[in-house]
């Protein structure tokens, strides 16, 4: 496989892609496990959400 003299500039975009995107990945990562911790100590801490189910309203 002959990339020509643009061989640097092709697998360097490559390689950035990747890293953007295995950046992206572990980012998302990380934001669930903190937002599922987060919920976790609410939950501990008895607060719940006040409706269930998607847009049900509250009846008093």
């Amino acid at each position: 496989m002959d990339l020509g003299t643009h061989a640097g500039f092709i697998v360097a975009s490559y390689a950035l892609c990747a890293l953007t995107i295995g950046g992206l990945i572990a980012w998302v990562r990380l934001d669930k496990a903190n937002q599922e911790r987060d919920l976790k100590e609410l939950a501990d801490q008895g607060i719940s959400r006040a409706a269930s189910g998607f847009g049900s309203t509250r009846k008093s």
